[in-house]
């Protein structure tokens, strides 16, 4: 016997995103309609994660869920929510979810036009698109975004596929989505490029040299927040820091390239924080903004902090 409240789910995005929330949504014994998937990764993707649930084009999705879950990319997603809306798709009381991080659910105002309910619910989360992800979705969280009578409706779903609500106003999914791609996205970056070098000087396998500090560092950095932070700006080397930047200067040929370009503005930014925080006095982070800029130490005295 199904459990109550089981919702027919129609999926528009077979991507990496889609595919697994409605894999998720099965498991919960929601019953997956339909799926579009345009690419042939898509179709196989689908037929991996759904499968026996038929490929079908996105107005028939519409028509026949209860719940339509919008796995598009952002820049998608209002276009194809507004031409669903001309072709009148869109169902009274039917349950419309995006999973887009920058937006909540004004973009759904077509949605809403026609009494169809909009919920925003973006899973915090990089996806391979494999199976594998439906595990990670239990140590995951959800930005959800819903009118105050709808959110328990938004959580239910969250939690119903195994991960956790967290409730982002409406003003805040710009400034929510920012902190997300900043932190992760640009982890990616940080770590390519440091591997880059490594390689570059000999070292084989990066990944083994920086794999066990990353960890340790993501993981003391999220128990302790900034008084976890070590390193030559935070202790005011501003010697060390100066050859940084030199030697980053040369790698990259003199022509500002990526490496250097990330390296400073990090620095920089560390640089303010540490400041912030009493780490630094006023003179050492100006030492250490003209070392990052012109690869130059300090003529004389010595710029550490008593006692670091």
């Amino acid at each position: 016997m199904a459990r109550p409240g089981r919702l027919g789910v129609g999926i528009i995005g077979a991507g990496k995103v889609g595919a697994v929330l409605g894999a998720a949504l099965r498991a919960a014994e929601h019953a997956v309609v339909g799926v579009s998937a345009v690419s042939e990764a898509s179709r196989e993707r689908a037929e991996s994660l759904l499968p026996g649930v038929p490929v079908l084009e996105i107005q028939d999705i519409v028509e026949r869920s209860e719940l339509v879950l919008l796995a598009v990319p952002d820049d998608a997603l209002g276009d194809l929510v507004e031409g669903l809306a001309k072709l009148g798709a869109w169902q009274p009381g039917q349950l419309v979810a995006h999973t887009s991080g920058r937006f909540g659910v004004g973009i759904l105002q077509p949605v809403r036009a026609a009494g169809a309910i909009p919920l925003a619910m973006h899973p915090a989360m990089t996806f391979t698109g494999m199976s594998l992800d439906l595990t990670r979705l239990m140590d995951c969280t959800f930005g959800v975004t819903a009118d105050a009578a709808m959110l328990p409706i938004a959580q239910a779903l969250v939690v119903e596929m195994g991960a956790e609500p967290v409730a982002i106003a409406e003003a805040d999914r710009t400034i929510y989505h920012a902190a997300l791609a900043h932190s992760s996205n640009h982890m990616v970056t940080l770590v390519a490029q440091a591997s880059q070098l490594l390689r570059e000087i000999g070292v084989e396998a990066p990944e083994s040299m920086l794999g066990p500090l990353l960890r340790a560092t993501l993981e003391n950095a999220l128990a302790s927040g900034e008084s976890a932070l070590t390193g030559p700006v935070a202790r005011g080397d501003v010697g060390t820091v100066a050859a940084h930047a030199q030697a980053l200067k040369e790698y990259d040929g003199g022509a500002g390239g990526d490496v250097l370009a990330a390296y400073q503005a990090m620095a920089r930014a560390t640089a303010r924080r540490a400041g912030n925080r009493g780490l630094l006095r006023p003179e050492q982070l100006a030492e250490i903004n003209d070392a990052l800029e012109n690869g130059s130490e300090p003529h004389s005295g010595d710029s550490s902090p008593e006692g670091n």
